[in-house]
């Protein structure tokens, strides 16, 4: 299907343990531990990296209930896991979720850049404000942040965390034991932050690492989270759920970038992929049908309710319209909400349709892999995507897109056949940010102040 682009498509596997649904832990050939079990997410990094994938993902959230999913109601801290991936791993990226609502910059600077120093530099921040709004009680909060604050705060924290990065200049530590100097103090700089929600001193006591800073990640559906993604972000997650949503998205933040003077062409869109593989589309679409009968529609309403903070869907009618949540707050996961009530309204659909659409992770990725192929590869040239992230729970499923479909997307040389570069920068194409310490003391940057 065409030419070899010049661009070059990007993989993410998310590594979910027992699953973010409520079936994929009762796979006889997953660990039922698989989501506090390092050897499992050990043995599922070191395939990614066989396959040459860009890095893996670990998401997170602060608070939980009876109801949640499996994989979310016991599962690693995302820094301690990823630290132990690391020394496990050579090449491939390695990207966490923390919240900027409910940790200090300072904290999540050093964790980040003691990620970036363990792995060799393939560290990344998913950057995220945290939906659900019971997280405030775990962190001595009685009310979640507001909407707009949490973004306020959002920029304020990665603009210190990035000038926290930056506390030494590259050549600060001459380490010349004959003259016993390891310190050049002129080269080590506080950062005397004090915004509307943060006041930090500094320095960190941290250098950088080999790309120079951790890679940013970011994802928003909302305007706030598309407006902060374009101004922070080196690579968004994109909760795209068709080609033409994809491609208005990624349009959209595109947009957005270049209006604040970025090139759009250094920030990745990453829209989520769960495919279903079989060797013909007709089978693929016959285990479709066997997954959707075996739903549970209690689940299936506990899920759609967590995007509304665990709003409980059970006490509406399932065949009637989707419910007029009027008086619900949503103050949570506002972009998603947002849209799951307006498709609703705009297709009229019932509290029955709206869950099997929106309580699981829709997919369009069906078939045989040549079929699966196919459509990543249309996702990409039609610039509905730059990438994809993986779901990564059940064994055979990931095993099957690793051997069957990665070899495809390399034939057609839209993926790579082995890593040209050790760091996440170089494999996302990203340049290592200039220290600005180092880039204020050039002349010609003082003459042109």
């Amino acid at each position: 299907m065409g030419q070899k682009p010049s661009r070059q498509l990007k993989l993410d596997a998310i590594l979910e343990g027992v699953g973010v649904d409520q079936a994929s832990w009762r796979d006889p050939a997953l660990p039922g531990d698989a989501s506090i079990n390092i050897d499992w997410y050990i043995e599922q990094a070191r395939l990614a990296e066989s396959a040459k994938f860009d890095l893996v993902f670990i998401v997170d959230s602060p608070f939980i209930t009876p109801d949640t999913a499996p994989h979310f109601l016991n599962r690693l801290e995302p820094l301690t896991l990823l630290s132990a991936v690391a020394v496990a791993t050579s090449r491939i990226g390695l990207v966490g979720t923390l919240t900027t609502s409910y940790w200090e910059p300072y904290n999540v600077a050093r964790q980040f850049g003691s990620l970036d120093h363990i792995s060799k530099g393939r560290a990344g921040w998913n950057v995220v404000t945290t939906g659900l709004e019971g997280a405030a009680r775990n962190y001595g909060r009685e009310e979640h942040f507001d909407h707009k604050v949490r973004y306020a705060r959002a920029a304020e924290f990665v603009d210190v965390v990035r000038g926290l990065w930056d506390s030494y200049e590259d050549d600060a530590f001459p380490r010349d034991k004959a003259a016993g100097i390891f310190l050049d103090k002129a080269k080590q700089h506080p950062l005397n932050h004090k915004g509307e929600h943060f006041a930090v001193a500094g320095p960190l006591a941290l250098s950088r690492s080999r790309q120079g800073q951790p890679v940013i990640f970011q994802a928003g559906e909302s305007d706030e989270g598309r407006n902060l993604g374009a101004r922070i972000a080196d690579a968004v997650f994109a909760a795209s759920d068709s080609f033409e949503a994809g491609q208005a998205y990624y349009t959209d933040l595109k947009a957005r970038a270049a209006a604040l003077g970025r090139d759009p062409d250094l920030i990745t869109v990453l829209p989520g992929l769960s495919p279903v593989i079989a060797d013909t589309d007709e089978e693929a679409q016959a285990i479709v049908a066997a997954q959707q009968e075996a739903f549970d529609i209690g689940k299936l309403l506990v899920q759609l309710g967590r995007a509304f903070n665990y709003h409980d869907f059970r006490q509406y009618p399932l065949d009637a319209p989707f419910p007029d949540l009027t008086g619900v707050t949503l103050n949570s996961y506002k972009g998603h909400v947002e849209r799951i009530i307006r498709t609703a309204r705009k297709e009229n659909l019932t509290l029955r349709e709206a869950a099997y659409r929106f309580g699981t992770w829709r997919t369009t990725f069906i078939g045989s892999p040549e079929t699966i192929a196919d459509e990543i590869e249309r996702w990409f040239v039609g610039r509905a995507a730059d990438g994809f992230n993986l779901r990564v729970s059940r064994p055979r499923d990931f095993a099957l897109f690793c051997e069957r479909v990665v070899p495809i997307l390399q034939e057609r040389g839209l993926f790579r056949r082995d890593y040209e570069h050790d760091t996440l920068r170089g494999h996302l194409g990203l340049p290592v940010p200039e220290n600005r310490w180092s880039a204020a003391a050039r002349p010609e940057l003082i003459a042109a102040e």
